[in-house]
């Protein structure tokens, strides 16, 4: 996942299949903390590229209350 946060990496993981890898483990996969994790992977992959100033979404602050509608989500799927 950590590969994923910068736009470079997220390339590099698009050209190199990764998302096939990826779409095949879902599958498969039983245990939810890790479809949880590729769903979300799957999803940074295939989504827009963020804007401008954005690339890195390590760096990226998010607003408190978005940060906890999005804690408040993944409570509920859990």
């Amino acid at each position: 996942a950590q590969l994923a946060a910068t736009a470079p990496g997220r390339a590099q993981l698009r050209a190199r299949g990764s998302y096939l890898v990826l779409r095949e483990l879902h599958a498969r996969e039983d245990d939810p903390e890790v479809l949880r994790a590729c769903q979300k992977l799957i999803q940074v992959l295939i989504g827009d590229e963020p804007e401008a100033g954005m690339e890195n979404l390590l760096e990226v602050t998010i607003p408190e209350e978005l940060q906890r509608r999005l804690r408040q989500e993944d409570e509920e799927e859990e």
